[in-house]
């Protein structure tokens, strides 16, 4: 038996999230048919983790087995050849059999847009916002993110996680440096929540227009209760962007 990580990005727009659903077109399904036509059977994948509808990736990696030696780059571009034009496929290598998609990864990268101006080749990639945002004291509420583990308040409720317990690694804005007009908002952690990026973009935001304060921000966090956070920010203008993982998951 071999197992194969894949990267891939997509484009989210015409899916409802990566992961497969009875009665609705994913990425994941998408990507398990293009497969298992090329591999003459049966094949599923499992993905480093969930994009809700509309989320796009920039890197997703996912996991595969086969029974047989592969050719990588044979299969990527075989793949890129069937494979709707919005999904795209970077490369495939071999990993240890114990290697997993999800499990193994050390962390996660996510980026989310927001736009101050009305900018066409923005649209259905960022947040157009109409308030003044004070992105300083955005700034300031980020750092809290810090203190605390437990990120409970920004969880998508029953769910079947057994623990909302993750390691917050970078979380900041910054303008672009190509476009006064974009602001975006970088998030590292070990693992994420179902939703929880999206909501904590939105609790920002309400801090950003001095709705909410700083101290209320760190009581939101504190009383782990989702329905006390802001609203979810809309998910067209998240972006997975990166997935690391140890060198010694790779054979070659």
């Amino acid at each position: 038996m071999h197992r194969f990580f894949i990267y891939l990005s997509y484009d989210g727009e015409n899916y409802h999230g990566w992961q497969l659903q009875p009665n609705a077109v994913t990425v994941q399904q998408r990507l398990q048919e293009s497969l298992s036509i090329l591999l003459r059977c049966p094949t599923s994948v499992v993905g480093a983790g969930r994009t809700d509808a509309g989320v796009h990736a920039k890197l997703m990696v996912a996991h595969f087995n086969s029974e047989s030696e592969i050719d990588s780059g044979l299969l990527a571009h075989k793949l890129n050849q069937i494979l709707p034009p919005d999904i795209a496929i970077f490369k495939i290598r071999e990993v240890t059999l114990d290697a997993h998609a999800r499990f193994s990864a050390r962390s996660r990268t996510y980026k989310y847009y927001i736009s101050t101006a009305k900018q066409p080749f923005y649209r259905q990639y960022a947040w157009r916002n109409y308030f003044p945002l004070n992105y300083e004291l955005m700034n300031e509420a980020a750092k809290i993110l810090f203190e605390y583990d437990d990120f409970t308040s920004f969880a998508r409720l029953h769910t079947d996680v057994k623990t909302n317990i993750c390691h917050m690694m970078q979380a900041h804005w910054e303008r672009s440096t190509e476009d006064g007009t974009l602001w975006i908002f970088t998030i590292q952690a070990d693992r994420f929540l179902r939703n929880m990026v999206r909501a904590i973009v939105g609790t920002l935001v309400e801090v950003g227009r001095e709705k909410l304060s700083l101290d209320g921000f760190r009581r939101i966090i504190e009383q782990k209760d989702r329905c006390k956070a802001g609203g979810s920010a809309p998910g067209y203008a998240l972006f997975l962007e990166d997935i690391e993982y140890n060198d010694d998951l790779f054979i070659k």
